[in-house]
């Protein structure tokens, strides 16, 4: 029997993004079964003080989560990881601008009706992003963002890493993230960044 996970994730985030093809990678040499959610850097960060290039960046995640959510109302949970890697990968990996084309390009090129890229701007969206989000959220704290992961009882935010392993050493990452995490006293490990993002 599969191990249930699940994992919330903000579009905009490369962070999020390289730990989720982290974790598509351990579904391949780990029984293990993902369920993806929704989470929101803007709701996130909603009463912050922020600079106003960090607010319009935020702009994005609305925008992001809403066309998301629009396809699970419209076509079931089912959509939610195919849907996220076809923005994502034009997000990040292609430097696009995020806008409607982007959403229409990627909603294409999963099957889905390209009309729902008009939710990026329908605000009737947010309750169901902040439920997710909030649900995520609780499973950890306040004080984290995007990605959480959930997995048996074990709720964390992360891992950061750069770049993504795979195979056994995706693997045997998974174990320790999990094993460590596991621990209701264990809280935090942690070192500086020394690189960014590396995609590929």
């Amino acid at each position: 029997m599969k191990t249930k996970a699940e994992f919330w994730f903000d579009p905009i985030c490369p962070w999020a993004w390289m730990t989720s093809r982290w974790i598509l990678e351990v579904e391949k040499v780990r029984d293990i079964e993902v369920n993806w959610n929704l989470f929101s850097l803007a709701h996130l960060n909603r009463d912050k003080e922020l600079s106003e290039e960090y607010k319009k960046g935020l702009i994005r995640s609305w925008r992001t989560t809403r066309v998301i959510a629009a396809a699970q109302k419209a076509n079931g949970a089912t959509v939610t990881l195919p849907l996220y890697t076809a923005i994502s990968s034009r997000i990040h990996l292609q430097k696009q601008e995020v806008n409607q084309a982007l959403f229409e390009a990627a909603l294409e090129e999963v099957g889905l009706d390209k009309s729902l890229a008009a939710a990026m701007n329908d605000e009737s969206f947010d309750a169901a992003i902040i439920e997710s989000h909030e649900r995520g959220i609780k499973l950890v704290g306040n004080d984290v963002g995007t990605p959480i992961i959930s997995v048996e009882g074990a709720a964390f935010f992360g891992p950061v890493i750069s770049p993504a392993p795979k195979g056994e050493e995706a693997g045997k990452l998974w174990d320790g993230v999990v094993g460590v995490a596991s621990y209701p006293g264990f809280f935090e490990i942690k070192r500086s960044r020394t690189v960014g993002p590396i995609f590929e």
